[in-house]
């Protein structure tokens, strides 16, 4: 397939590949119709029958030239194959649409420092396991790096220390960047306001632009509540001290953020059940 894709690349042999495709043609009529000279229209030839796509016959002094349209259609079902997978709904791609769309309405957005100040989302989740477990998720950083980044990337580094004014890095990088070579995704720096164990975490978070600077910062307030079936997640994210520069972040704030917490969801739905949380499940089905 590599040999057959360089062979067509070249506009002279693509050119000859159309002559060919509508009947077979000699080496001295094919370069007359392609206006080229006739030792070069026989390297190009030579090139393309190396690759499978045509095949040729000597006849008297005269060597014939014919398409083979097998090569042809097995690289078109390859290119449709790969049409295909592009087009089909959800997954990565469908992220990168929407990011886009994001991306180019908070550009036009950004017009002054401040602009999105006071913008807030808010992310729910109901999430297996009782608050004592969430909590560990949310604050110690062996299991916090199984979910704080989106689907396509991976934390790289990261300091989370869950007390009042503890410090938190979070540093990202894509998820197949295995030796660290590509650029750093992202960078964020942060300190903790509230922290009470399975109850309530609050902190500031402030990603970095290219030059160091914060692009904004985000005041992300985790609350926790038990149910008869785990724990209830509501966070609140408020934006403050945001820049012009800061739309290419805030516009992946709701995707991303959502499929983080999406991840942690899965984290702990894979989490072992104990033997206290089977116990506690019993009481409160027998309270009911």
């Amino acid at each position: 397939m590599d040999a057959l894709l360089a062979a067509l690349a070249d506009p002279a042999r693509w050119r000859l590949v159309n002559l060919l495709a509508e009947r077979p043609r000699s080496v001295g009529v094919l370069a007359q119709l392609a206006g080229a000279r006739q030792p070069q229209t026989t390297k190009h030839l030579q090139t393309l029958e190396r690759a499978g796509v045509v095949t040729s016959q000597r006849t008297g002094q005269r060597r014939i030239y014919a398409l083979r349209s097998a090569p042809l259609r097995d690289l078109a079902a390859a290119l449709s194959r790969l049409a295909d997978t592009a087009d089909q709904a959800g997954g990565l791609r469908e992220t990168y649409d929407r990011y886009g769309l994001s991306l180019r309405a908070e550009r036009l957005a950004a017009e002054e420092p401040g602009w999105a100040d006071g913008r807030s989302f808010r992310f729910l989740r109901s999430l297996t396991g009782r608050p004592e477990l969430v909590w560990r998720h949310l604050t110690e950083t062996s299991l916090l790096a199984r979910w704080w980044t989106p689907d396509d990337l991976r934390v790289s580094e990261l300091v989370f220390e869950a007390r009042p004014g503890g410090r938190i890095v979070l540093e990202y990088r894509d998820a197949e960047d295995a030796d660290g070579s590509d650029l750093v995704a992202g960078r964020a720096e942060g300190v903790v306001d509230d922290a009470r164990p399975g109850e309530r975490l609050a902190y500031r978070l402030s990603p970095a632009l290219p030059d160091g600077g914060p692009a904004f910062t985000a005041h992300v307030d985790f609350g926790l509540r038990p149910t008869g079936t785990g724990t209830d997640l509501e966070v609140h994210y408020r934006i403050t001290g945001s820049t012009v520069d800061s739309a290419d972040f805030i516009a992946g704030i709701e995707i991303g953020f959502g499929q983080s917490l999406d991840k942690l969801a899965a984290a702990l739905a894979a989490e072992p059940r104990t033997t206290d949380d089977t116990e506690h499940d019993t009481d409160t089905r027998s309270t009911k």
